[in-house]
């Protein structure tokens, strides 16, 4: 049976048509910062690349098209900034340079304080010249990742981590492998080399000195706790409305990427009653034999009269297309929307310049990921909670396997040199599990925020469509909804079976109850029936290779036992497969 798209949906495009849009998305995307890099220290470090050196003194200089001074000559700021915007009603959407001018007066006049006061994706590196002292700092959620040298005579620090290749050892850091096979990306200051970290949100660090600034933090302040679910579904709806507004692009069209699920169509909803000029929405499928949500997304799609666009990759393509987009990333992401979501990018940039996501609502909105936790929490009967110690240590490894990855076959697939150097070592995630001054929920959702987000979600976005020339932009993880999702009590967010309870109070007159009241199914991106029926040839060329360079850190047999569909209790061999895979060519695009 086809598919059966209607009438009202986008038709395909000419060749000539696409190009003279492809043009113009290439005049829009002008406004998007290339790869610049910042450098502290000896000044032999950077005079081999002294041609792309844009400003400097004597310790410290700048390869970037744009920087600016401080009014009063002592500060010098340079950055990737978006959408930037001050608590004082200023607003900026005349470019870089000018944007960057305001963050400069900004922190001449108040420093920190007017930093945290700063909305808009940003990351910068600010040089104080009387002081000399550079200051690594990122925004308040991770929206633009930022990396540094934190040792050697020449500090660096770059946006992307493949600008800092030649300036580190290859030499992998074995706690970021473990936890990348655990979550599928990298999570916390680590990266996964050994020799470069990343700034974390909402801080900065100084770089010579190692010194960490936290400017900004998720705080829990439930505020109106005697007041009803539809009151603080009003209340969010008011903020979700300002910041969609915010985002919007003014006076061009915009994209959206549409699955169908609650998340991404109140983002479609909002932003076409909000927006006066055209609204493109991206959706996808994987052919029609295989599990779609195509009747949710162009529901959605044709309430709002958005100019819908269908794109089916076959899970052929999905497979073809891994190595150029883990290309394009920072770090390795073994999310199986890494694919997708690039062909997403590359569609919607023959149309707009921005393009808006749903990402977030889990995190911030007790998705049905955190109700396994709950759930343990509640009615685990483990003799570990007879000792706090090995409760704590109990409840890190439960968090690590609701990721579904591999945190339970460590011991397999790692050789056993690799386990050894990773023994004892605590995980990232442990102080804020720990955290007893934050509810449960919120403890969870924190986790999510502060890690999933920053280091998978936004870091994703931000790769994918920066790697086509568009600017990516995520609602539902602005600072203001995070800080709004933290003062709303936990049974408003995710109440027994009910999960984001609050944010459908939010939207409710605006999306149909098919959509409200849907089981969440997430995207069903077909590698289990990948791996199965149509890669395993290839796969097992790829992982078994004598030349493989995951081959130094984790066990053949393993591996083999997984192309062979045994040795998974869970049978998510798929998942796995592809999480190695994706790690494997990410290596080799960055080795």
């Amino acid at each position: 049976m086809g598919l059966g798209l209607p009438q009202w949906l986008t038709p395909a495009r000419s060749a000539a048509e696409r190009s003279a849009q492809a043009r113009s998305a290439q005049a829009r995307s002008a406004s998007i910062a290339p790869p610049w890099w910042v450098a502290v220290g000896s000044a032999q470090g950077w005079q081999h690349q002294q041609e792309a050196v844009t400003w400097q003194d004597d310790r410290m200089a700048i390869a970037a098209p744009h920087y600016a001074l401080s009014p009063n000559q002592r500060f010098v700021v340079t950055g990737a900034v978006d959408n930037i915007r001050f608590s004082e009603a200023w607003a900026c959407d005349r470019g870089i340079s000018a944007m960057l001018e305001e963050i400069a007066a900004v922190w001449q006049r108040s420093g920190w304080e007017g930093l945290a006061r700063l909305t808009g994706q940003f990351a910068l590196a600010i040089w104080d010249r009387d002081q000399q002292d550079l200051w690594a700092i990122r925004d308040p959620v991770g929206a633009y990742p930022l990396y540094y040298t934190p040792q050697g005579a020449t500090r660096w620090i770059a946006p992307r981590l493949a600008t800092l290749r030649r300036y580190h050892a290859a030499d992998l850091n074995p706690v970021a492998l473990r936890d990348y096979l655990c979550c599928a990306f990298v999570p916390g200051e680590q990266t996964l080399w050994a020799e470069v970290c990343k700034v974390r949100p909402g801080t900065g660090v100084q770089v010579l000195s190692q010194k960490v600034q936290t400017y900004w933090r998720v705080q829990e302040q439930i505020a109106a706790a005697d007041r009803s679910l539809p009151w603080h579904g009003q209340r969010l709806r008011s903020q979700l409305e300002t910041v969609v507004q915010d985002l919007l692009p003014i006076d061009r069209p915009v994209g959206v990427s549409l699955s169908g699920g609650l998340d991404s169509s109140c983002i479609t909803a909002l932003v076409a009653r909000c927006h006066s000029r055209p609204v493109h929405t991206y959706s996808i499928h994987f052919g029609e034999a295989l599990p779609h949500e195509l009747a949710f997304s162009s529901q959605v799609a044709q309430q709002y009269s958005t100019q819908h666009h269908i794109l089916e990759i076959p899970p052929q393509t999905l497979w073809q297309r891994l190595p150029e987009t883990m290309a394009q990333f920072d770090e390795p992401i073994g999310d199986p929307l890494t694919v997708p979501n690039k062909i997403i990018a590359e569609a919607a940039q023959a149309d707009v310049g921005v393009i808006l996501n749903g990402e977030g609502g889990d995190p911030c909105f007790g998705g049905p990921k955190n109700q396994p936790m709950l759930l343990d929490t509640l009615y685990s009967t483990t003799q570990s909670q007879e000792d706090a110690t090995a409760l704590h240590q109990y409840r890190v490894q439960a968090y690590l396997r609701s990721f579904q990855k591999c945190a339970d076959d460590l011991s397999q697939l790692l050789r056993p040199e690799v386990l050894a150097l990773i023994s004892g070592q605590e995980s990232c995630f442990s102080p804020d599990l720990q955290n007893s001054s934050f509810s449960y929920l919120n403890r969870l959702m924190l986790l999510n925020i502060h890690f999933k987000g920053a280091d998978h979600i936004l870091t994703k976005v931000n790769n994918l469509t920066q790697s086509v020339g568009l600017v990516g932009r995520s609602p539902l993880f602005d600072p203001r909804i995070v800080a709004l999702s933290m003062a709303i009590p936990p049974a408003y967010k995710l109440a027994g079976a009910r999960e984001k309870a609050v944010l459908k109070a939010a939207v409710a007159d605006i999306l149909p109850d098919s959509i409200l009241n849907r089981p969440k199914s997430g995207m069903l991106v077909p590698v289990q029936y990948g791996f199965r029926h149509l890669w395993r040839r290839s796969a097992a060329a790829l992982l078994l290779s004598p030349r493989a360079r995951i081959g130094d850190y984790l066990d053949r047999r393993c591996i083999r036992q997984w192309l062979t569909y045994q040795g998974d209790p869970t049978h998510r061999y798929g998942v796995k497969l592809w999480l190695l895979a994706t790690l494997e060519y990410w290596l080799q695009a960055h080795v």
